[in-house]
């Protein structure tokens, strides 16, 4: 026999819901700070760009001038981190992970997640996009949103119920969403990469914190794909091989990308390159920048900064980009994330992965470029971050690829699949670096 269902008091559950206080201070605060945290994200946007564009006037006065400019800012860069800001170093996305494992005692999540770190990441990647290494805003945008909506707490009222984890949850999100003009991929991002312990009561007021930071960057920047909208041509039988040859190809360079950066950033290997950096890491970074202004020369500056452009230019059909330009940038984010200077993946992934899928489209005589392109993009990304949903969602608004769901989605899952082979899952293992070793973690739970 079924237990009886208890019966719903409609009146109890109007003053809970809509007569509360309580319910309205904590509605108003998070969906106030998740406001917050999209404007701050867009101004971070804006003040990486304008320090972008300030490198490329440099570089087109004088060809030769980031060959002294680049080293000079990256070293610079890692001193700062190194000495001011240790918890802003990398991509961010491994330290809000990082933050939200529920053995992290509360007082060294500051140092993983705060406003201050916030603050610190969007001066320092900005000095990045001046330096005119290869690297991403979107990544540095989820902790600098988690930060500020971490700060949230001090406004929420005790009995809230909204919790750190949830907070942390909503803001990181938030930062994928107004990063990227997509309010879907940040929830999905919240799913798949951030949330393990879903707060049922309050997963309707998250979700809308989320939304209302990206629709922030919308307001703001427009209501248009990031990307334009693509002509991906007929989508049929024509394009399963080629389709397949994107995922595969992509889902292996992803995972080798990933393999790499994380035995680069755990400084474990006994190599000439990692004790360098382990024992002088301003003057390895010094060699780093130098070498991604070497690149970025010969690249005919193509792989300085993001890659928007060039990826812009590659569905576009407008792009003179090098032949080798999906080494010459898989390179270049390398040494840059190797550098310790704080930057993201994602926007590097993207133009990576749309570089390979121009190639296979050159390769295979496909008449369809952009439908191999906006593959390559999925692929690449999907292997790099193991996040095959975030990554097919991302790139389906960013192109505004709605005729392309199904292709994307399984060349995001056979991509991702092909990566886990040859890497594990990239963030999961770099936020592993940024705690405490699990008998530590374990003492400090014992005395708590």
């Amino acid at each position: 026999m079924l237990p009886e269902t208890p019966q719903h008091d409609v009146r109890s559950a109007f003053q809970r819901e809509i007569i509360s206080p309580n319910i309205w201070h904590t509605r108003i605060v998070v969906v106030g700070m998740a406001a917050v945290a999209g404007l701050v994200v867009v101004g971070f946007t804006w003040l990486a760009e304008t320090a972008f564009f300030a490198f490329l006037g440099l570089s087109r006065v004088a060809w030769w001038a980031p060959l002294l400019w680049t080293p000079l800012v990256c070293a610079a860069i890692a001193w700062t981190t190194r000495r001011y800001a240790r918890g802003a170093g990398g991509s961010g996305i491994p330290q809000v992970v990082a933050a939200l494992d529920p053995a992290l005692s509360g007082g060294r999540r500051p140092l993983l997640v705060s406003l201050r770190l916030s603050l610190a990441k969007i001066g320092l990647t900005s000095a990045g996009f001046l330096g005119g290494m290869s690297l991403g805003r979107e990544g540095p945008s989820v902790q600098i949103a988690a930060g500020v909506m971490l700060a949230a707490r001090r406004w929420l009222p005790k009995r809230s119920g909204v919790s750190a984890h949830a907070l942390l949850v909503a803001g990181g999100a938030a930062g994928i969403a107004a990063a990227f003009n997509t309010p879907l991929a940040g929830i999905m991002f919240a799913i798949e990469e951030l949330s393990r312990t879903p707060e049922q009561r309050n997963s309707g007021l998250i979700v809308a914190g989320i939304v209302l930071a990206g629709l922030i960057a919308v307001s703001v920047h427009g209501n248009g794909p990031h990307f334009g909208v693509i002509h991906p041509g007929p989508i049929g039988l024509s394009l399963l091989w080629p389709g397949l040859l994107a995922a595969i190809v992509c889902g292996a360079a992803g995972g080798l990308f990933a393999r790499l950066l994380l035995a680069s950033l755990r400084g474990t290997s006994p190599d000439l390159p990692s004790r360098w950096r382990a024992r002088y890491p301003v003057r390895f970074a010094f060699g780093c920048g130098l070498v991604v202004a070497i690149i970025g020369i010969v690249s005919g500056g193509a792989t300085y900064g993001s890659g928007n452009e060039a990826t812009r230019g590659l569905l576009e059909n407008e792009a003179g980009l090098p032949v080798a330009f999906a080494l010459f940038k898989f390179a270049a984010t390398w040494l840059t994330a190797w550098s310790g200077v704080p930057a993201g993946i994602f926007a590097p992934s993207l133009s990576i992965g749309a570089a390979l899928g121009h190639d296979i489209a050159v390769l295979t005589g496909y008449p369809h470029a952009p439908a191999l392109i906006a593959l390559g993009m999925v692929g690449f990304l999907a292997a790099a971050t193991q996040a095959p949903l975030t990554a097919f969602i991302i790139v389906m608004e960013m192109v505004d690829g709605h005729g392309m769901v199904l292709s994307l989605m399984a060349c995001a899952v056979v991509a991702s699949t092909v990566s886990r082979v040859l890497s594990p899952p990239l963030y999961g293992a770099l936020a592993a670096i940024q705690l405490p070793p699990r008998s530590v973690r374990e003492g400090n739970d014992e005395r708590g």
